[in-house]
């Protein structure tokens, strides 16, 4: 994660690692970049009302259509998209950061579910009152939304963004690879045990040249996914009080009602739970007896290629590699998609992004109004025309998105949240970015030796962890 390479594809860093935000490091991270002054800022001398998105020209460019649009309902507010160039969500939120500390900040920035907590925190103004005041606007958007995408940006109560894409992570396979090891499509409830008796079953009908299971040492897709499934988290996960002001206006009749909060909080590690050990055990397993490879660091991108290429099995992604795979040539029966297996349960984890309206913004009337719109469907099939990512609304992944592109069984995306409502976000609280370089530094010591290795890895990630909370954000 919730949840953009080659355009629309860089989708696929979006789950990418933020690295050393936290709060010694963010200080050396601004120093590090050149000093934006007000003239860097689209809009700063002409009162434009300025949006930063993490991408390129042409993804500024992609947006001219839905601006278009906008303005025609209105015309008295200019608007003005900044594309940041970034490697992945770190190096775009350190950019903002900047821009803050120059005293030039935009007035609406697109944020995904590694920020959202430290935006609430630090840098957002919440939406509450503008949702109540156009409530009668704002229905038709939530009936279209999964609770589950709303509640990943309540924080203390509060929303401060609404949910326009996200991805969860699927479990994707090679459909040629299946079928050469005598495998039929996994059932929706196959297990961590199917999985794995799948993936001996190719490294034999495929035993050189191939990956059965590749993953990547990141939040999205790594051992987030595993540890979800068998119940548990490197984090512990509860929930703030408040936040019925939203569930009972929009969501009263909605049957996973009784399921929602005023948001995720993670106050505390839990790297030493026996189930964390057990899922990194497994993890452990595959990779001894070469079904899978130790995780790669970063956002995978080299896996679109590997895998439109049929060199590797499965992997963790979510609707956001459609797009990409289709791109690389793989024809659409090449692949399919599935939920990702049961363990103790099928919790899934997804990531998902929304505008953010920071308390800085010049106008914030004008700012909900872009926010307000930018939820529209109209809008939204503007800025989503392709399967490069999963729309936040559900009306919007249907057939006609994956026509001639595939998977077989896009349903999987949405369903995901339809069939297993307590799926949640990536753990991401605001000290979220050095959080995760404690993950990230002690999973491929975890997975890669024996299991005394397993358990010192276990106790520095905890004490890692414990370290990361501590800071402020």
């Amino acid at each position: 994660m919730t949840g953009a390479i080659n355009g629309q594809l860089r989708q696929i860093t979006r789950r990418a690692a933020l690295g050393a935000l936290g709060a010694g490091i963010i200080g050396a991270s601004v120093a590090s970049w050149p000093r934006l002054s007000g003239t860097d800022i689209p809009g700063r001398g002409d009162n434009s009302l300025s949006i930063a998105i993490l991408g390129t020209a042409a993804d500024a460019a992609a947006r001219q259509r839905a601006i278009d649009a906008f303005s025609s309902l209105h015309p008295d507010i200019k608007v003005k998209v900044q594309a940041i160039q970034a490697v992945d969500w770190k190096d775009f939120f350190t950019k903002i950061l900047t821009m803050v500390a120059a005293g030039t900040p935009p007035d609406v920035v697109y944020v995904a579910t590694e920020g959202a907590q430290l935006f609430a925190e630090k840098l957002a103004h919440p939406l509450d009152e503008y949702i109540r005041r156009d409530a009668a606007d704002m229905r038709e958007f939530f009936s279209d939304v999964h609770p589950s995408l709303v509640e990943a940006f309540m924080y203390k109560g509060s929303l401060y963004q609404l949910p326009m894409d996200w991805n969860a992570a699927n479990m994707y396979y090679n459909t040629a690879a299946f079928a050469e090891a005598g495998l039929d499509r996994p059932a929706d409830d196959w297990t961590h045990l199917d999985f794995r008796n799948n993936l001996a079953a190719m490294r034999k009908a495929r035993p050189s040249d191939f990956t059965p299971y590749y993953w990547t040492n990141r939040l999205f897709g790594g051992v987030v996914p595993w540890l979800y499934a068998n119940d548990t988290s490197f984090l512990k996960e509860t929930r703030s009080t408040g936040g019925d002001w939203l569930w009972d206006g929009f969501y009263a009749s909605d049957p996973s009602r009784s399921l929602r909060s005023g948001g995720y909080q993670w106050l505390e590690p839990n790297a030493n739970d026996d189930r964390v050990f057990e899922s990194f055990d497994y993890l452990r397993g595959l990779v001894k007896d070469g079904l899978g490879v130790r995780p790669e660091e970063g956002g995978g991108n080299s896996l679109v290629g590997l895998f439109a290429s049929n060199r590797i099995g499965t992997t963790p992604a979510g609707g956001y590699w459609v797009q990409g795979l289709h791109e690389a040539g793989m024809a659409e029966d090449g692949f399919d998609v599935q939920f990702f297996p049961r363990w103790k349960t099928q919790r899934h984890q997804f990531g998902t992004a929304g505008y953010a309206m920071m308390k800085t913004a010049k106008d914030k009337d004008a700012a909900w109004e872009w926010i307000k719109f930018s939820s529209s469907r109209q809008a939204m099939e503007l800025i989503f025309p392709n399967p490069a990512t999963t729309p936040a609304r559900r009306s919007m992944v249907n057939e006609k998105l994956y026509a001639g592109k595939g998977p077989a069984h896009w349903k999987v995306f949405y369903d995901t949240l339809d069939r297993f409502p307590t799926t949640g976000p990536i753990p991401a609280p605001p000290q979220q970015a050095a959080v995760e370089t404690a993950l990230m530094k002690n999973v491929s010591l975890a997975v890669s030796g024996d299991e005394q290795q397993l358990k010192q890895a276990l106790a520095s990630m905890q004490r890692d962890l414990e370290i990361a909370l501590r800071r402020q954000p």
